[in-house]
């Protein structure tokens, strides 16, 4: 097995890890799974990977931006990428100010996760859209950055944005933050 394949993937969700896991596999890839940010530091330890993919929410509450921060100080060379199914501008900044390679809405497959991991530059070549953001999209960029200011403690959060925490809690419902 090449010493410089191995991945750590932290993904709550059992199913999808075990799906990407194997698609690593087949690709020459020594895999080893956390389901959570209590796992990953023994994980570290043993398996010292050189790649993890990481989803941004973890079960229990748990940020995937304080893994990234995690992984990054204990070995600053590794490819990190940061997995989410409900992407912002707020958690995409913080993710890459934090030490990961590369930010990934879902559904990316395989092959988009390891050109992110390929990718060390970025691309100036990539088209600027004219369309203005939507007030929806604005206040939901601005919960995420709430709740990324606040390690996703929703207490915290609306106390911050100056609602009831129920309230927040509503909306998050709405658009889950993953």
């Amino acid at each position: 097995m090449d010493i410089d394949r191995r991945l750590l993937i932290v993904e709550d969700d059992d199913a999808f890890a075990m799906t990407l896991g194997r698609s690593f596999e087949r690709r020459g890839y020594q895999v080893q799974r956390a389901a959570g940010l209590l796992e990953v530091p023994a994980l570290l330890l043993a398996h010292r990977p050189q790649y993890a993919v990481v989803d941004l929410k973890l079960a229990a509450g748990a940020s995937g931006l304080s893994c990234v921060q995690l992984l990054h100080a204990h070995d600053a060379q590794m490819l990190i990428v940061v997995l989410t199914g409900y992407a912002s501008i707020a958690t995409a900044v913080e993710a890459i100010k934090l030490g990961a390679r590369h930010y990934l809405a879902k559904p990316a497959n395989t092959d988009d996760i390891e050109e992110a991991f390929a990718r060390a530059q970025g691309n100036a070549a990539v088209g600027l859209t004219s369309r203005t953001t939507s007030i929806k999209t604005l206040e939901w960029e601005h919960i995420h950055e709430a709740m990324a200011a606040a390690d996703f403690n929703i207490s915290e959060a609306a106390r911050r944005l100056g609602m009831h925490r129920r309230t927040l809690a509503r909306k998050l419902e709405k658009q889950r933050v993953k």
